[in-house]
């Protein structure tokens, strides 16, 4: 047939799909998690200076910070009270662990009603292997769906 290159995924579409890689067919038609992820959203690690966050993130215009190791994987979550604080806490102290999270590939009217079932603005959007993608703003799913 002259392929040169073949591969076989072994893990198939759903664990394809969850790692927010490119999708085919009718479903990929709709709008899903990964489409609406935000993954300009401010992050840190642990060991950085929580003043220097919540400054920095202040500027930035948001009002959470994701925290992450050197591997992007998400470990927890500065909200609004962790950003609005000026205690001298550290950025483990003051975080939430292990937030809840979802995949690229989840389809957005799911997670919206997650979001609205849990009064939630924003959710996180990570890859199977914990690594931050991005994060889906309640607003803008809002906005996705009754605009398709």
């Amino acid at each position: 047939m002259g392929f040169e290159q073949v591969y076989e995924y072994a893990d198939g579409k759903r664990d394809w799909g969850s790692f927010g890689l490119p999708r085919e067919g009718r479903l990929a038609e709709q709008p899903s998690a990964g489409d609406l992820a935000r993954a300009g959203v401010p992050t840190c690690l642990l060991t950085d200076d929580l003043s220097e966050v919540r400054r920095r993130v202040r500027e930035s215009g948001w009002d959470t910070c994701i925290v992450v190791n050197d591997h992007r994987v998400v470990l927890g979550r500065l909200g609004r009270k962790a950003i609005g604080s000026d205690n001298g806490e550290s950025v483990e102290e003051a975080m939430t662990e292990g937030p809840s999270t979802v995949r690229p590939s989840i389809g957005l009217d799911a997670l919206l009603e997650r979001m609205q079932s849990k009064n939630l603005s924003s959710w996180l959007v990570t890859t199977p292997d914990g690594k931050f993608v991005g994060l889906v703003l309640r607003s803008e799913a809002e906005s996705r769906l009754t605009s398709s």
